[in-house]
């Protein structure tokens, strides 16, 4: 969408770079207009009126003045903070972590409404599970988060097919390849596939195919989470032709508790989560 001399928008800052004495070069995103850069004047001053609108993980109205190469904030209302993130450490690197990735991928002005209605709604349970620690289902909330963004950017693993023959897989074990898309059958596995258990298979399917409040509670052992994150990351890593800082961040994170199981009447086991 072009964007007018002065126009409005909600937006998030991704990330924010100091400039000069007081200024702020800030990297937003919004719905109607993508990713974009802007600077805020004055915003490190103890009186600016716009420092506590363009906080990290606060969805806010901004109106702003496109300039040459940055566009100038020029008024700045919060609409939503995310005030549990701060107190909970690992879940205010995971929102670090959403927002590099949807900074690393997005080009400027390709906007995406639906991947920002999705980083809203992460950032949302992750506040949400900030405030009542569920670190199963906080894992769960950032693999969904990664396979949705992947999908939405025309990157979606093949899950359901070899990308190799296009034969549907089986219920077993197989091969996994970032470069060439996806999953691959015991037949067409090549040297260098990554293996790819039938249990990582099944939870990957069940996340990329449904909706957030019908995904189960899952009980996913250590090593099971360990390889679905490691598949996930080599295929980011693939597409980026980069590593994410906030990753190795989010690895020394202290979650101790990520894979503990919650509530029994609640769970459902990975190994029967979606079939094969």
């Amino acid at each position: 969408m072009p964007r007018p001399h002065v126009y409005g928008t909600e937006a998030f800052t991704l990330r924010r770079i100091d400039y000069g004495e007081a200024d702020r070069i800030l990297t937003l995103f919004t719905p109607a207009y993508g990713k974009t850069r802007a600077i805020a004047k004055g915003v490190r001053k103890t009186k600016s009126r716009l420092a506590g609108h363009l906080e990290p993980f606060t969805r806010s109205q901004l109106l702003l003045a496109s300039g040459r190469e940055l566009d100038i904030v020029t008024q700045a209302e919060a609409r939503e903070r995310f005030e549990g993130l701060p107190g909970d450490f690992w879940s205010a690197t995971a929102a670090w972590y959403i927002a590099e990735l949807v900074d690393r991928f997005l080009e400027d002005a390709d906007p995406h409404p639906r991947l920002y209605a999705l980083f809203v709604e992460t950032l949302r349970r992750l506040d949400a599970q900030a405030s009542e620690p569920d670190h199963a289902r906080s894992w769960l909330t950032l693999r969904y988060f990664e396979l949705r963004l992947l999908d939405e950017l025309g990157y979606r693993p093949g899950l359901h097919h070899c990308v190799s023959c296009d034969q549907p897989l089986r219920p077993e074990d197989q091969g996994y390849s970032p470069e060439m898309g996806g999953a691959l059958c015991t037949s067409c596995m090549r040297y260098g596939a990554r293996r790819f258990s039938l249990p990582a298979l099944k939870v990957m399917r069940l996340l990329q195919t449904t909706e957030w409040h019908a995904v189960p509670r899952l009980r996913i052992e250590s090593a099971l989470q360990g390889e679905i994150e490691a598949t996930l990351q080599a295929t980011i890593r693939y597409h980026l032709e980069r590593d994410l800082k906030s990753w190795a961040f989010l690895q020394l994170a202290p979650q101790q508790a990520a894979g503990s199981a919650p509530d029994r009447g609640h769970e459902q086991s990975a190994q029967g989560a979606s079939g094969g």
